[in-house]
């Protein structure tokens, strides 16, 4: 089974199976695939994975998220008047860790070359007909693509034509700078195969030259020329890191998530602090369900603002104390079942890990109601954001609240199971000289002042607090369901509801991936102004009156959506039959092949 944001994405997962290959593999292909479309991402971005391996019985995480460059200092940000790297431009930049990821993935867990894996995005990078969403997108943002040197040449083929500057739907859409650098990779690998070198040895011999050969080179060069800050020491020091994940069990369920680097731990305590609750008998969406759900996620969130950050720097976050269930207790105890708490702040782990708080003098004044910093992401460091004149201010921050990222979803009747949830480079991406990689805009996750969140200040070669989140869930041991979904603070509000509406009331899993949701805003945005929104509550159009104005007495303000969740993703697995039902929720252009 393959699933992910594309057709022509899926259909390269596909493709690998038909190869033989294994779900690794397909995952990899889906992954260079969906780069080659612009997916909500590109190849200079992250990638962030959980992969279960059949053979050892255990979920393995991949941390393939890129860090703050040389000179990413909070002074050098705040020093340009920015409390926060901008939202997008070269100064938004971390090191590309995508193109790593792969490539590690595929050499310690798949089982194909490079050449095959790449072989569909080469394709692509060829020339495809490109689709309405994504011309439409470059039209859009055409007046941020022009402010940089290498992008319009490809993003905007006919500028200077007195028309339409953007490719046109069907369109065919060429990127040769971009099939040029993975037939690079790809010649690297043949030639150390041709030496002797084994299938894994050859792949990282391609890797080397990404990061330390003349795709770096070119990838350095680019980049400084646009006013970026990476240098080759950056590119050559990072590395993909293959972790243990943190899990939890609800009801006898282990779900499992990334470490605190990114937000996925907040679903698991959101999770500790519902199994307190008999949450089936409230009812799917009633307003008692709907109010214990946002204060359990306003509460996880809290914590997440407060004490999510890259391990590998000091202090430690306190993640033994913040996933006990004895913590949780006390966070389900604080909950007023009445009303919503638009004060809701952390809580305190440290006392249920035997340690004290280094920031208790933070945590003491630390106060989300009508926290608004200033909109410093208005300015690029070159020159006035350009504006988006097809839409509101609101509604560009629900685009950042929503947007972003693409899902992946591979499994085979080998026991093999992988969810991705890769992102960055999104249109518009600065794109680095001749290598027609698109890079990352997640710097702007960083805070730079320790009062925003002490463990999320921006330092060279720290990794940010991202929003990026796969799951994976256990049963007994065994694979039970694989998710993911597109958006940025509200992957793991949607991916929890997800999971208790098939775990609690019975849904399948296409049913699940297509029910509404609510979002809360209350926590503080990890895109563009860092701003919170107490109190406001996303809702779909369906939800009936009589639970709106419950909610409404319960102090919440409404705001009916369509669609309350981007597009999610999973594998559910069937373990009575031994198949597996896929299911891809029909919010975007999200598609999956089984066989």
């Amino acid at each position: 089974m393959a699933i992910t944001g594309k057709p022509l994405g899926a259909t390269a997962g596909a493709m690998m199976f038909q190869k033989g290959g294994n779900a690794v593999d397909a995952a990899a292909a889906m992954l260079a695939a969906t780069c080659t479309m612009w997916d909500t991402l590109h190849c200079g971005g992250e990638t962030q994975a959980l992969i279960y391996h059949p053979k050892l019985r255990k979920v393995i995480g991949i941390n393939a998220l890129g860090v703050a460059p040389t000179g990413a200092t909070a002074e050098f940000y705040r020093s340009k008047g920015y409390d926060h790297p901008p939202e997008f431009g070269p100064l938004a930049a971390l090191t590309p860790g995508t193109p790593g990821g792969l490539m590690v993935m595929l050499a310690e867990y798949g089982t194909l070359s490079l050449q095959e894996v790449l072989g569909p995005a080469i394709q692509l990078a060829d020339g495809f007909p490109i689709e309405a969403q994504l011309a439409n997108t470059i039209v859009r943002q055409k007046s941020w693509i022009k402010q940089w040197k290498t992008a319009p040449g490809i993003m905007l083929p006919h500028a200077g034509s007195g028309g339409r500057e953007a490719p046109e739907p069907g369109e065919v859409f060429v990127q040769q700078d971009l099939a040029a650098t993975f037939r690079k990779l790809v010649a690297t690998e043949q030639a150390a195969r041709k030496a002797g070198k084994s299938r894994k040895a050859a792949i990282m011999a391609a890797y080397d030259r990404f990061y330390t050969g003349d795709i770096a080179q070119e990838l350095v060069r680019g980049m400084r020329e646009e006013g970026g800050l990476f240098t080759m020491a950056d590119l050559a020091n990072w590395r993909v890191k293959i972790e243990e994940p943190l899990c939890t069990t609800y009801k006898g369920i282990e779900v499992c998530k990334l470490q605190q680097w990114q937000q996925g731990p907040a679903m698991l305590q959101a999770l500790n602090i519902l199994e307190n609750a008999e949450v089936k008998a409230m009812g799917y969406n009633s307003p008692q369900y709907v109010h214990l759900v946002y204060q359990a996620m306003n509460l996880a969130f809290a914590d997440r603002d407060f004490y999510y950050g890259d391990p590998a720097f000091p202090p430690e976050e306190p993640m033994k104390g913040l996933l006990s269930k004895e913590y949780a207790t006390a966070r389900f105890a604080s909950i007023d079942r009445l009303r919503n708490d638009a004060a809701a702040k952390p809580g305190d782990p440290y006392p249920y890990q035997g340690g004290t708080n280094p920031f208790a003098g933070l945590l003491a004044t630390w106060d989300n109601r009508n926290f608004l910093p200033k909109d410093t992401t208005r300015r690029s460091g070159q020159q006035d954001r350009p504006t988006r004149p097809d839409t509101s201010f609101e509604a560009q921050r629900r685009e950042a609240f929503h947007g972003g990222t693409t899902s992946i979803e591979a499994a085979d009747s080998a026991g093999w199971v992988v969810s991705i949830t890769p992102s960055g480079g999104w249109v518009p991406a600065v794109i680095a000289g001749r290598t027609g990689i698109g890079l990352s805009q997640r710097g702007q996750s960083f805070v730079t002042r320790p009062e925003d969140g002490p463990f999320n200040v921006i330092e060279p070669g720290k990794r940010p607090r991202v929003t990026l989140t796969p799951t994976m869930a256990l049963k007994d041991g065994e694979p039970y369901l694989s998710f993911a979904v597109q958006g940025g603070d509200t992957q793991d509000q949607n991916l929890l509801q997800f999971f208790l509406n098939v775990v609690e009331f019975g849904m399948t899993v296409q049913q699940a991936a297509e029910a509404p949701n609510i979002n809360s805003y209350q926590m503080r945005n990890s895109f563009g102004v860092h701003e919170t929104q107490p109190g406001l509550m996303e809702i779909g159009t369906s939800m009936p009156e009589s639970t709106r104005a419950a909610l409404r007495a319960m102090g919440y303000r409404l705001r009916p959506m369509e669609r309350t969740s981007g597009p999610i993703n999973a594998i559910w697995f069937d373990r009575k039959h031994r198949t597996m039902w896929g299911g891809s929720s029909n919010h975007g252009e999200d598609y999956g092949i089984a066989w």
